[in-house]
């Protein structure tokens, strides 16, 4: 049975609406970044650049790297926004969209994250680089798919208990990377650790303004969780929706971040751009290795 034209809305020219892409303008391993100005920071090491589009923070370049076809992609920020983004790149790939039926063969995506990110521990200092082998869901956007099948239920009643979890909240999830692109990217140099999604910059992760927040200790209390050797390492926007959403598509997904912040000693990175740039040429070096 068809998908119908509200589920799946494309613009007239046949592209996916949000996007802005048809099947033939993106690659299918594909490096994500937060900010649409990060985009050219890694699109200028390709070796051609074939082509290029935007549509609001969504911007996408597509070209070829070491003979091999690339795409880069900026989500903006927060887990709603990467819901749209996986949602609509499995779309290109694996739903016909003149006869907007599902295909019978479906093509498995190489998706990385590129981001920024503050680190939770004092060993794991500014300008590092940090691979996410886990993500901790504290926003709840996953809860309206059917998750059971790759959440870690032991890990996340054991932070439930730590963190004394209130119950008015969604109950965190956590989800393993791709142990396939792991292998590709990882190096002795680069930090492990379970990394925790918020679903917002201020409140959700501990920082207070104006407005009180529910859980004041929260930072603490990840700061000390450890489950078997596995600490929770650093705080982001977007992992966990991006390790859950290519887990449910049969995408491989693994994130990297650039340490700018450590929020255990309250200091910033004096050149993050430079960190951030330090990254994206080890990436692009390794993935095709």
């Amino acid at each position: 049975m068809p998908i119908k034209e509200s589920e799946l809305i494309l613009n007239p020219d046949g592209s996916v609406y949000h996007l802005n892409l048809k099947p033939d303008q993106i690659a299918e391993t594909i490096i994500f970044v937060g900010d649409q100005d990060r985009v050219g920071q890694v699109s200028k090491h390709f070796d051609r650049i074939d082509f290029k589009t935007q549509k609001r923070e969504f911007k996408t370049h597509t070209g070829t790297l070491k003979g091999h076809r690339i795409s880069v992609i900026s989500t903006g920020i927060g887990p709603d926004n990467i819901d749209i983004v996986v949602n609509e790149l499995d779309a290109l790939f694996n739903i016909d969209l003149e006869t907007k039926t599902i295909k019978k063969e479906l093509t498995s995506l190489q998706i990385i994250r590129i981001g920024t990110s503050g680190s939770l521990q004092k060993d794991i200092p500014v300008d590092s680089f940090l691979l996410s082998t886990h993500s901790l869901d504290l926003n709840g956007m996953l809860h309206a798919y059917q998750v059971n099948s790759i959440s870690h239920p032991d890990i996340e009643d054991a932070f439930i208990k730590h963190s004394n979890w209130h119950p008015n909240k969604s109950r965190p999830l956590v989800i393993a990377n791709s142990k396939l692109l792991e292998t590709k990217l990882e190096s002795s140099t680069m930090h492990k650790g379970l990394t925790a999604t918020a679903g917002g910059f201020y409140g959700p992760q501990g920082r207070v303004l104006r407005l009180p927040i529910q859980d004041a200790e929260l930072n603490t209390k990840m700061d000390n969780f450890n489950f078997n050797g596995m600490r929770v390492t650093n705080l982001e926007m977007e992992t966990s929706a991006i390790y859950g959403l290519s887990k449910l598509l049969g995408h491989h997904a693994l994130s990297l971040n650039a340490i700018v912040a450590n929020r255990a000693d309250g200091t910033f990175s004096k050149n993050p751009l430079e960190t951030v740039e330090k990254l994206i040429t080890y990436t692009l070096n390794k993935v095709f290795e």
